[in-house]
């Protein structure tokens, strides 16, 4: 009875749906958040709903952005979003999710990530990706078999990460074989052209993530010449067919004062982006002792965070910082709200996390997900009361150590080993979470401070 009744409430989305694709005014958003809220019983849901619609009333620059990106963006795209990323993940996949999770007295992830390929055809500074052949990637039978996994645990959103993923093209099959899943692939962005501009088109489940470092001495500086022409040509091919495209940016001590500035976010809104998603730089690189020069000053993190907030209530725009919005998902989500699937079929617990215990050559996800290596880094989540301090390799650099030496977890990558064995390379890391601290402390102690009053305003 209670499925029939989910589909039924599902259904009646669909139709809510279909009458904001072909009625895109400001009234009748208003109205479809309404009444989004009314058809669902599920409490996570019903709070993401409610918090989109609080802020769509409230902020004049999210209602430009909303109404703006009805009306620019391709019909299929717009109805792949919301069929498929808010109502078969955000829906019916997390009612399924909670339902597992209660059975199985576990927690299954919001979404996962998984690198088909690590072959590129670039050499970034600071990448764990190098030198990979063709016979290194997962087999396009295994990612399949792997896609419909995800489902059956209601995981309908992907994010696809390298290399390069436009590399291995047999994904786009898989894409189109999985068209009630959402794909999100973190792309250099060089590899566009009108051809994959069409079939992206043809298909509306796929929202690229392009990488941009800044302009271009910054972009090309990392990633070589002629690169940052290369991906704004990329951008131009997207925004000319009304895809939904956004860009993801590393940030070091370098480029934050670029990739954070009104005239880099103007230029990213001109050009079709929709979001932007922020990466503090992080030593996981082929030299990590060398890559932690490029990382942030304490200071510049908690800048990093300060105007990654301010681009979303000044911009029609909407951007995510992975270190600075932890405060909102409890602290570190790796093992717990996202997991990745290297090109090995390792299970690890987050992107720059290289360790496992797991390998899907001889495991379900299912069994990965539940195994003691990823259950104990849920239990210890957060790591300390201070979120701005989510991380458990550069913040609270004992629990990456006393969790990987208990479960005997084995490096997927050079780097880790040496974040655990490497006692120079260990000091150093300690260095940085001790300096970080009194500025994190001050940064939470305001944070707090502030949400306390947005919270007595709201009640």
């Amino acid at each position: 009875m209670k499925k029939q009744m989910d589909k039924k409430l599902k259904g009646m989305f669909m139709n809510l749906t279909s009458k904001v694709l072909n009625n895109k005014s400001e009234k009748n958003i208003d109205y479809f958040l309404k009444t989004a809220d009314g058809l669902t019983k599920n409490y996570a849901l019903n709070v993401q709903i409610k918090a989109i619609h609080e802020m769509y009333k409230e902020k004049p620059e999210l209602r430009k952005f909303i109404a703006e990106t009805l009306q620019t963006t391709d019909k299929k795209s717009l109805e792949k979003f919301l069929t498929n990323f808010v109502g078969n993940h955000n829906w019916s996949g997390q009612v399924e999710r909670v339902a597992i999770n209660d059975k199985h007295d576990t927690h299954l992830p919001y979404v996962a990530l998984i690198s088909p390929t690590m072959r590129c055809n670039l050499r970034c500074e600071g990448c764990y990706a190098a030198d990979y052949k063709k016979s290194d990637d997962i087999s396009i039978e295994k990612v399949d078999s792997l896609f419909e996994e995800m489902k059956s645990l209601g995981i309908y959103w992907v994010i696809i990460l390298g290399g390069e993923p436009f590399f291995k093209d047999e994904m786009m099959k898989l894409y189109e074989k999985h068209h009630d899943m959402y794909f999100t692939p973190f792309t250099n962005g060089s590899l566009f052209d009108e051809n994959l501009a069409d079939e992206l088109k043809r298909l509306g489940n796929i929202m690229p993530m392009s990488s941009l470092e800044g302009y271009e001495a910054e972009t090309d500086g990392r990633r070589g010449k002629g690169v940052y022409d290369k991906v704004k040509q990329g951008m131009s091919l997207l925004k000319e067919r009304g895809l939904l495209f956004g860009v993801s940016s590393a940030v070091t001590n370098k480029n934050i004062e670029t990739v954070t500035s009104e005239e880099f976010i103007d230029m990213l809104i001109e050009s079709g982006s929709k979001m932007s998603w922020y990466f503090s730089f992080m030593p996981v690189g082929e030299n990590p002792m060398a890559d932690t020069d490029l990382m942030l000053s304490p200071d510049e993190r908690i800048m990093l965070g300060e105007r990654v907030t301010k681009i979303r209530s000044t911009k029609p725009y909407f951007a995510i910082d992975f270190f600075n919005d932890a405060p909102y998902v409890d602290g570190c989500i790796a093992g717990r709200e996202y997991l990745h699937i290297n090109s090995k079929l390792d299970v690890e617990p987050c992107i720059f996390s290289h360790f496992a215990v797991d390998n899907l050559k001889d495991k379900t996800l299912f069994e990965a997900i539940n195994s003691g290596f990823f259950k104990e880094l849920r239990s210890r989540q957060p790591h300390n009361d201070n979120l701005l301090m989510p991380c458990m390799m550069i913040d609270n650099t004992n629990v990456i150590r006393e969790v990987v030496k208990k479960h005997d977890a084995y490096p997927t990558h050079e780097s880790a080993r040496k974040m655990v064995e490497d006692v120079q390379f260990m000091r150093k890391l300690d260095e940085i979470s001790k300096d970080f601290k009194p500025v994190a402390d001050n940064a939470y102690t305001n944070f707090k401070m502030k949400h306390q009053k947005v919270s007595e305003k709201i009640n």
